[in-house]
């Protein structure tokens, strides 16, 4: 029983440097451009077609080869899309039922709009725990990162 000790810290110390390694490497988020991205089993449009991303969406790209791009979409469906079809730009999107978007980047600051799950919001910059996002109609403000996904 004397040795499961250092196996813990061991195990410990392996996940933390695991950890610190994806977080050095970072996650590529982008967003689909203008109009629908088609996602496809493979990087050819010859491949089968298996769902369409709206306009706007982020998504998490995992690879890129010869003009395609391997994403992750919110709802953790993977497709490649044609890397025309996605942008740099940066995006996120509402994961709870609802979320309060405020003036400041404080949970006493005042509720500029509240947002339900799904809609899709320009990312600003993140801010701590918060993130600073832009709606379409362009009120801007401060929302929780843990109620957004694609940062």
């Amino acid at each position: 029983m004397a040795a499961a000790g250092p196996r813990r810290a061991a195990l410990a110390a392996g996940l933390l440097l695991l950890g610190a390694a994806t977080a050095a490497a970072g996650i590529d988020y982008r967003s689909v451009g203008d109009g629908p991205a088609v996602l496809f089993d493979a990087p050819s449009v010859r491949a089968v077609r298996q769902f369409v991303i709206s306009p706007g969406s982020p998504v998490e790209v995992l690879t890129e080869v010869q003009g395609w791009v391997k994403v992750r979409d919110s709802g953790g469906r993977l497709g490649w899309a044609q890397a025309k079809a996605i942008d740099a730009r940066r995006t996120v999107v509402i994961m709870q039922e609802a979320a309060v978007v405020r003036a400041a980047a404080t949970d006493s600051a005042e509720a500029v709009f509240r947002a339900r799950r799904g809609l899709i919001l320009e990312l600003i910059e993140p801010a701590g725990a918060w993130a600073q996002v832009r709606h379409r109609d362009g009120l801007t403000g401060y929302v929780r990162l843990g109620a957004l996904w694609g940062l």
